[in-house]
């Protein structure tokens, strides 16, 4: 439903959101490993789910909110990436799209249609990018570090096409979207970074990993 002051979801479009969360999040233990017997596909899903779940309880740990949309959270990009560092590209990337789906149901921000896709869709699925170093060396980190920057990509273009009517006085859309996603991403980024470069938090992460 369209307002003054953008769209808001009615109870359909809660409950189409909802199922293609759902359907979303099953596609990712099913694409990610076929060869994986039944039991195995089951444990996977309960672990993308979790990851789904402590990321969102997470990106309600807000540290600083700023006025045009981002959050400073309290490490809500991590648990997105992990799935990606558990599983690979493929279950990260559609674990991400679910992630960003609830974070629509949640916490919606619309403006225009396309800028959901662009915002919730493209942003938050780009996280599944730490799987393209799933089995690297210091993965965990290089992959965390890839998909923050898949999602301040999109946060950027969002930024340009979408919300150039709120840049800074004197500011051109880009360079204002460059600047102004940045400072909110990057500062969760490096906290994110010291709480995982973190001895006894890496070493726990990879022990999860294993058993995952």
């Amino acid at each position: 439903m369209s307002t003054d002051n953008g769209y808001v979801l009615k109870t359909a479009g809660y409950i189409a959101l909802t199922v293609l969360f759902i359907a979303v999040l099953s596609s990712a233990v099913f694409l990610s490993n076929k060869r994986e017997k039944k039991s195995a596909n089951t444990k996977q899903l309960v672990f993308c789910a979790m990851i789904v779940a402590l990321g969102t309880v997470a990106s309600f740990l807000k540290v600083y909110e700023f006025p045009f949309g981002g959050t400073i959270t309290l490490c809500s990009m991590l648990f997105v990436c992990l799935a990606g560092y558990f599983y690979g590209p493929s279950t990260g990337i559609i674990t991400g799209c679910a992630y960003g789906i609830l974070q629509l149901i949640t916490q919606p921000f619309i403006v225009y249609p396309l800028q959901v896709i662009v915002d919730y869709i493209f942003a938050f699925s780009a996280l599944g990018l730490s799987g393209l170093f799933y089995k690297a060396k210091n993965g965990l980190l290089k992959g965390y570090l890839l998909g923050v920057f898949g999602r301040y990509v999109f946060a950027v273009i969002s930024g340009w096409i979408f919300f150039s009517e709120y840049a800074w006085q004197g500011w051109a859309a880009l360079p204002y979207s460059l600047v102004y996603n940045g400072i909110y991403i990057a500062a969760e980024a490096l906290l994110t970074v010291i709480i995982i470069s973190v001895p006894s938090v890496k070493k726990g992460l990879e022990r999860i990993k294993i058993n995952s």
